[in-house]
């Protein structure tokens, strides 16, 4: 399996850190987050990856280079214009061939075990994608997953408004006492992915979204698993998150 990586954004919640510094390259226990992810990929046995760059692309890039320090080898792709998550593994797309890739942001740290949880969950069956997600989470900032009792993906809605968690209740999709499931955005992939990217249309944010396209591979009946991450699992998304990752490693 081979991994890829999307590190173009720029990271606007986190301010002036970013302003010379892509997000995933800031620090966190004394080296980049972005290094984290690579290192815990390797431990697992994933050697080969393709680092999805954009903003401050050179910042990456010099630091890793062709991944010779990490036992690994790196090749990247620059995202010219960041317009959403759909578009850009699309980058990857030679990279990867005819291999499953694992696919994860630049800024999610996991412990390496989730990785190899993840490998194990991919060979039970035949699937096309495998998604991963964490519980006690605000999903009206991410996506809200849905699963049968086989624990695959059954339904999805992206960053729900108050008006469509009173539908999802109304039709049935919510109920009391079940757990609700946030899209951890660490996912698995047949390259099939690409044919339903390459369909994607803007959102009404005005972006290319990933869960646009795995919408379209439920429809027409691709087999996607689920995974329950139940160990560490940190979106480093804002400022209070990197500060908070910072003091727990003093």
């Amino acid at each position: 399996m081979k991994a890829v990586i999307l590190a173009a954004g720029k990271g606007t919640r986190m301010g002036e850190l970013t302003d010379e510094t892509p997000k995933p390259m800031l620090p966190v226990e004394g080296r980049p987050i972005l290094e984290h992810v690579v290192t815990g990929l390797r431990e697992v046995g994933i050697t080969e990856f393709c680092i999805i760059t954009g903003w401050k692309a050179e910042v990456i890039e010099d630091y890793f280079g062709d991944g010779t320090d990490l036992q690994v080898t790196i090749t990247y792709v620059r995202q010219e214009v960041q317009d959403g998550t759909g578009k850009a593994p699309e980058l990857a797309k030679e990279f990867v061939e005819d291999a499953s890739f694992l696919l994860t942001y630049g800024d999610i740290l996991v412990k390496p075990d989730t990785y190899q949880q993840m490998i194990g969950r991919w060979a039970e069956d035949e699937f096309s994608g495998l998604v991963t997600v964490t519980g006690s989470q605000d999903v009206t900032k991410g996506g809200l997953f849905f699963f049968d009792q086989h624990f695959h993906l059954q339904h999805l809605v992206e960053k729900p408004s108050a008006g469509q968690l009173d539908e999802l209740r109304a039709s049935g999709w919510l109920k009391g006492g079940d757990p609700v499931w946030y899209n951890a955005g660490i996912y698995c992939f047949t390259p099939q992915l690409f044919n339903y990217t390459a369909q994607l249309e803007k959102s009404s944010r005005g972006e290319y979204e990933l869960t646009d396209a795995l919408c379209a591979m439920l429809t027409a009946g691709h087999p996607i698993a689920g995974l329950s991450i139940t160990g560490r699992w940190v979106d480093v998304r804002d400022p209070d998150v990197l500060q908070a990752l910072q003091e727990s490693a003093e």
